[in-house]
């Protein structure tokens, strides 16, 4: 799993400086764990989220945002609660979603929404 920075996001996932509507610039479906390292239930997650890395390894990307040193993105998402993922499927609107999801929910969301 990478740690994305505003730049490397850009660059990456989605260029919100010079494209006014979505466009997505990966080459998998794609998570983004936004997340803080002083946060319980982020520290939950990140074992889950490295697990299936692991397990989609190649099929999917995940990614992590530090919003506290990232803080342009958690403006430009409007990050309020965390962990916050952000779901984006090669093609249509990427989802967000707040707070800790289980292993299993997880699973579900990516066989049926990112790798339909």
């Amino acid at each position: 799993m990478e740690n994305l920075t505003t730049t490397t996001f850009k660059t990456k996932v989605f260029d919100y400086e010079n494209e006014k509507t979505w466009k997505f610039l990966g080459d998998k479906p794609t998570i983004i764990d936004f997340y803080t390292t002083w946060c319980g239930p982020c520290k939950q997650l990140s074992p889950i989220l490295e697990q299936l890395s692991k397990e989609y390894d190649g099929k999917i990307n995940i990614y992590k945002v530090d919003t506290e040193q990232e803080d342009e993105l958690s403006a430009v998402f409007q990050i309020r609660s965390i962990p916050t993922m952000l779901f984006i499927p090669m093609e249509g609107q990427p989802q967000l979603t707040n707070g800790f999801m289980p292993k299993d929910k997880l699973i579900e969301v990516i066989n049926n929404n990112l790798l339909k």
